[in-house]
């Protein structure tokens, strides 16, 4: 029971990736594409924790760390160069 729910989160986040990689396709404004990829961002870290938790090798979980720190500085930096036309 345990793993069929975790291929089921698996096969739903896979369908939110989709959807969110149609969204940065259609987006028209940039704050928009900005905000689906950070969408997409979430979404892959998701999936590393799924996939983690499925083969049982928590070596992931320090990729998923650090992809979210990278996701975090790309959003915050890209925001400011929209706020301001700077980056700092």
């Amino acid at each position: 029971m345990h793993e069929l729910v975790l291929y089921l989160a698996v096969v739903w986040t896979g369908a939110l990736l989709l959807a969110g990689v149609v969204r940065v396709i259609r987006a028209e404004a940039p704050l928009s594409r900005l905000l689906a990829l950070d969408m997409l961002s979430l979404i892959l870290i998701a999936l590393l924790l799924l996939q983690s938790a499925l083969i049982e090798d928590y070596h992931l979980l320090d990729a998923a760390v650090a992809l979210a720190l990278l996701s975090f500085a790309a959003t915050v930096g890209a925001a400011r160069y929209f706020a301001r036309g700077r980056p700092f």
